[in-house]
C-alpha cells in the first residue's frame, strides 16, 4: 500500500532557495511541513526561471549552486517539478488585481489550478484565495 499524502505544497522560489541554504530565515511550520515525508513538495518551473534569472542578474549572488542546476537541487530533495502549461499560463495572465509579478502571479494560478498549499512568507497569496503556509 502507498503511503498518503498528508499536505500537497508548491514552495514559492524564496522558501525553496532558504530550504537549500537550511536558512534560518524560513519559518518552522515551512520548515517542518517541507521535511515532512508525507508531504508532496512541488517546486514550479516559475521558480526555476525566476532563479536563472536573477542570478545572471547579479541578484542573487550566493544562489550559484542552487542557479546553475535547478532541477538537480529539486531532484536531491525529493521534490516534484510542476511544468507549466497552456491553462495555467492562461489563468495567471487573467488574474485580476495590480500585482505584476509575473513568477508570483504563476505560482497562484498553478496552486488554485492543482489545489496546492502556497509555502511563502509573502502574504500577496492571501488576496486571491490561496491557502498559504508560513
Amino acid at each position: 500500500m502507498g503511503r498518503s499524502i498528508a499536505l500537497r505544497a508548491l514552495l514559492d522560489t524564496h522558501a525553496f532557495l532558504w530550504w537549500m541554504a537550511d536558512s534560518e530565515r524560513l519559518s518552522g511550520p515551512a520548515h517542518r511541513a517541507i521535511a515532512a515525508e508525507a508531504n508532496e513538495i512541488a517546486v514550479s518551473a516559475a521558480s526555476a526561471w525566476e532563479i536563472a534569472t536573477k542570478f545572471r542578474l547579479g541578484k542573487l549572488p550566493r544562489g550559484e549552486v542552487v542557479a546553475i542546476d535547478v532541477s538537480g537541487c529539486i531532484a536531491s530533495q525529493g521534490f516534484k517539478e510542476l511544468t507549466i502549461n497552456v491553462a495555467a499560463a492562461e489563468r495567471a495572465g487573467r488574474l485580476p488585481g495590480p500585482h505584476r509579478d509575473p513568477f508570483d502571479r504563476m505560482l497562484i494560478a498553478q496552486a488554485l489550478t492543482y489545489d496546492l498549499v502556497v509555502v511563502s512568507i509573502d502574504a500577496v497569496f492571501d488576496r486571491y484565495g490561496v491557502h498559504r503556509l508560513w
